[in-house]
């Protein structure tokens, strides 16, 4: 569907060049939710402009749903972007048309009937869950649903790719959830390939089936999102995957635990997959002669299956202690014994 092959993009100004994008290869399927997350400056918004042709690559080539973005211009390129379409950070509605109208934008400039045209809006304005508000302005709606208006009308013309430049960084947390869960449904029931580029973890976790890290225009890291958040390579995706799992507030707390239990064992468990579906704290206590104390947990649910972390204090003869460390180990999950820093 996306193939990227050693595509570099290069900003030419009279005292300097800069690399934006540097040697960029990658394969995206149909009807996948690929994630791409940076830091600002790493390179996604120069990349994704790269794959609607609003940039030309300096190298490399760039095919997107069957068409050479790199070879192609003029009315080719604009039919080629009927297929591949974009949604944004900031919305970049027009403020003096209703809902309705945003959304049937694109298909008066594809000269659609107007018959047709008022079928496809009322068929988005459905899917997107903005009945009711046809004849709303955008200053009269909410970021959520300015955004289900974006989406809509990125829909208009029947894409086969949608793009996602940052397009929940200007919601709240519970709106954008609730774009993100959109969005997934959006891909299930029309089998829509999206490229969503973030700099939120979250967001990675909670909808993509695969995630490429891009740090200085590379890409550092990439795979499965399960995988990634198991056993994160690169120094940076670390730092991503920590934003989900261990959060600041985590480390702060199983320090002053430490203290706190200075005796024992603090753990930390990571759990994926299956392993985090079993009873395994029931079978510690069951089957050692140990104490058991749950500080503080999570799991979390990503489009591959389930990530959490668990930390805990075991407490009792070291060597019994120790016996069940052992044991847990050997259950597929990974183990940390926490240290005082």
């Amino acid at each position: 569907m996306i193939t990227l092959s050693n595509v570099k993009k290069v900003y030419q100004s009279k005292k300097n060049s800069v690399t934006a994008v540097n040697n960029i290869n990658l394969e995206i399927k149909e009807g996948e939710i690929f994630g791409i997350i940076g830091y600002s400056g790493a390179g996604k918004s120069s990349l994704i402009r790269l794959l609607n042709g609003l940039e030309t690559p300096t190298e490399g080539k760039i095919s997107v749903a069957g068409h050479d973005i790199t070879s192609i211009n003029g009315k080719e390129l604009r039919d080629a972007r009927k297929e591949i379409s974009m949604i944004f950070q900031h919305f970049n509605l027009l403020w003096s048309r209703t809902v309705r109208e945003n959304i049937a934008f694109p298909l008066e400039i594809s000269k659609i009937s107007k018959i047709e045209r008022d079928k496809r809006v009322l068929e988005l304005i459905k899917l997107v869950g903005l009945e009711g508000r046809e004849d709303a302005y955008p200053s009269q709606l909410s970021g959520g649903q300015k955004q289900r208006v974006g989406i809509a009308r990125a829909l208009a013309n029947n894409p086969k790719v949608l793009l996602c430049d940052e397009a929940t960084s200007a919601l709240d947390p519970q709106t954008t959830d609730s774009i993100l869960d959109l969005l997934v449904d959006i891909n299930e029931r029309l089998g829509l390939t999206i490229v969503l580029i973030t700099h939120e973890m979250h967001v990675i976790r909670k909808i993509c089936h695969r995630v490429a890290v891009m740090e200085e225009g590379r890409f550092v890291e990439q795979g499965r999102v399960l995988d990634v958040f198991k056993k994160p390579q690169a120094t940076i995706t670390k730092r991503f995957v920590q934003q989900v799992t261990e959060p600041e507030e985590t480390k702060e707390t199983i320090q002053h635990l430490l203290h706190q239990y200075p005796n024992g064992r603090v753990i930390q468990l990571t759990f994926v997959g299956e392993s985090a579906e079993k009873p395994l704290i029931t079978s510690l206590i069951r089957d050692f002669k140990i104490d058991v104390n749950i500080l503080q947990g999570k799991i979390s649910q990503t489009q591959n299956g389930s990530y959490g972390t668990l930390f805990i204090h075991i407490d009792g003869d070291m060597n019994e202690v120790n016996s069940a460390v052992d044991y847990i180990k050997q259950q597929q999950v990974e183990v940390e014994v926490i240290e005082n820093a």
